[in-house]
């Protein structure tokens, strides 16, 4: 199964997101904007040739966010991460999700310290949302971001 794709949109980032559980839609919406952020990296962590004060550890960031319904908590979540993004300057590839609810998540996001981003997303929006469980049981998620 794909985790994501990028769908046509005239002005804004519009991606389709793809579960086998709820955990895992969350997981690849959070994939999905970091790609969208296109960030640059130096990755010196992965180089086992720079001597290790200059390597870059891995940035790790607790979270946790509450709402209303299922899909709200999709937005609510990724929110909060592009907020981190921002103000951090981190772009995040993992999340360890320690809680889980339809109204409620908590985890750590790990990431690593961005140079920069190719692309300025500006909010996740509520514009055509759409969060829902197929027949075979997976979920899939449209989801707008405002850039």
């Amino acid at each position: 199964m794909k985790k994501f794709e990028i769908l046509e949109h005239t002005t804004d980032l519009k991606i389709r997101v793809f579960g086998r559980t709820k955990e895992e839609l969350f997981l690849n919406a959070l994939l999905a904007m970091e790609n969208g952020l296109k960030a640059e990296i130096k990755n010196l962590y992965a180089s086992r040739w720079i001597a290790e004060p200059y390597r870059q550890k891995p940035k790790t960031k607790n979270i946790k966010v509450k709402s209303i319904d299922f899909s709200t908590l999709l937005v609510d979540f990724l929110s909060q991460v592009l907020y981190l993004n921002q103000v951090n300057k981190e772009i995040y590839s993992d999340f360890k999700i320690s809680q889980f609810s339809d109204r409620e998540i908590e985890g750590k996001l790990i990431g690593q310290r961005a140079e920069s981003f190719g692309e300025d997303i500006k909010a996740v929006t509520y514009h055509n949302l759409d969060v829902h469980q197929k027949k075979d049981g997976s979920w899939e998620a449209t989801i707008l971001f405002d850039i």
